[in-house]
């Protein structure tokens, strides 16, 4: 399924003469990581601090923008600077668990979403980037599958905390988006193993 992942290549290389010059001036992959997770916390916090003023969610899609650039730029710097290691991995992987968990977080204070059913997204973002990860554990790929990866997710969140940052009332009607967003989140995790699996199975076979 096509997701906005697919957009990164041309994101990237956008972003490829900054990284040269953040790779020369000393700046290593682990330090944007740790940047952009907590960077995400201290939004999400005072997001979730402020939220009786609507126009402290528009923070939300600016930061959003940045995290998913910092995210590309430390791809970059280990993959194309040598800065790769098993540190940087878990740094990663764990960093975008926290990001996704903080930015998500305001939404549950606000109505018609609801604390429950935010909770059980979070709780299926972190499971799709998990069963994403455990391609590389049974020789497969690091999955990046939709239909609502890391970056479909963002793009949702953006969309929604203009509306609240805007001013503009939420409907009742508005509260099922979380629970087709975790449906959709379901699909994700089940073409990521499954996606997993026929290539581990294609590796074994050749």
């Amino acid at each position: 399924m096509v997701t906005l992942y697919a957009l990164k290549p041309r994101f990237q290389a956008l972003l490829r003469p900054f990284v040269a010059r953040l790779a020369v001036s000393g700046i290593t992959a682990n330090q944007v990581t740790i940047a952009a997770a907590c960077g995400s916390l201290a939004i999400g916090l005072l997001v979730a601090i402020a939220r009786g003023q609507p126009a402290v969610f528009l923070l939300l899609p600016f930061w959003l923008a940045i995290r998913m650039a910092l995210n590309a730029i430390d791809g970059m710097l280990a993959r194309e600077f040598g800065q790769m290691s098993r540190l940087g991995a878990y740094l990663n992987e764990l960093g975008d668990a926290v990001s996704d968990a903080a930015l998500l977080f305001p939404f549950a204070l606000v109505p018609p979403f609801g604390a429950t059913a935010t909770a059980i997204v979070v709780v299926l973002a972190l499971l799709t980037e998990f069963a994403g990860v455990l391609g590389s554990a049974i020789g497969a790929s690091r999955r990046y599958d939709g239909p609502l990866g890391k970056s479909d997710r963002a793009l949702l969140a953006g969309a929604l905390a203009c509306w609240i940052g805007a001013g503009g009332a939420l409907p009742a009607w508005l509260g099922l988006l979380m629970p087709l967003a975790a449906l959709l989140l379901i699909v994700t995790v089940v073409n990521r193993v499954r996606a997993g699996l026929g290539e581990a199975t294609a590796q074994v076979a050749r």
